[in-house]
């Protein structure tokens, strides 16, 4: 259960790496500046434990920014950035426990960190992005791998992605648990940005 704190924040993460290689599938027509639409955005996560229903959970704030090249995907980047204390699993106390710092030590480490260092292009509907994933003051590259859809709203653009990954908890070193909680944590996320 509280490896279900951890794989909130790298979900997270790993969500911000998923834009990213989302606007960098899109058609060259598509302009380079997008926003991120909170209201259109998950990023989850779930955890299994010995002897407990599997957790599920969520972050609710976070920032990012995303600069897209579609002529040249390598030059694009991503950086985003995550409340840690802004998790929710569905109760208070369990919640407040893992901003505690057993866990996500949101006091000391407030902010958990996605920048990207590489896009590239699967296909027309796929993208890998690769980057460094700072949490609990430790960084570790990722990467993961994203599908893309192109859409229109009102005659404005607009990018839909889906991403799904796991995280080893253990290379962060949130250990708490282990081995009666898995190490590792699912991830998963579906967001959409639109032009500016």
């Amino acid at each position: 259960m509280k490896r279900d704190d951890f794989s909130n924040s790298l979900r997270r993460a790993c969500a911000i790496a998923a834009l990213a290689i989302l606007q960098t599938v899109a058609a060259p027509a598509f302009p380079a500046g997008w926003r991120i639409d909170p209201g259109r955005t998950t990023i989850g996560f779930g955890i299994d434990a010995t002897g407990f229903p599997r957790t599920e959970g969520r972050f609710r704030r976070f920032d990012g920014s995303i600069s897209v090249d579609f002529a040249h995907p390598d030059r694009s980047k991503v950086a985003f950035h995550v409340q840690s204390q802004s998790v929710d699993v569905g109760s208070a106390s369990f919640s407040d426990y893992l901003r505690s710092a057993a866990f996500l030590d949101s006091a000391a480490h407030p902010s958990i960190d996605f920048v990207s260092t590489s896009v590239e292009k699967i296909n027309d509907h796929a993208v890998r992005v690769t980057g460094d994933l700072t949490l609990l003051g430790v960084t570790k590259p990722i990467a993961v791998e994203v599908a893309v859809e192109r859409e229109e709203s009102g005659g404005q653009p607009r990018l839909g992605f889906r991403a799904e990954t796991k995280i080893d908890r253990l290379e962060f070193g949130m250990n708490s648990g282990y081995p009666l909680v898995s190490r590792e944590v699912d991830l998963r996320i579906a967001s959409a940005a639109e032009a500016i």
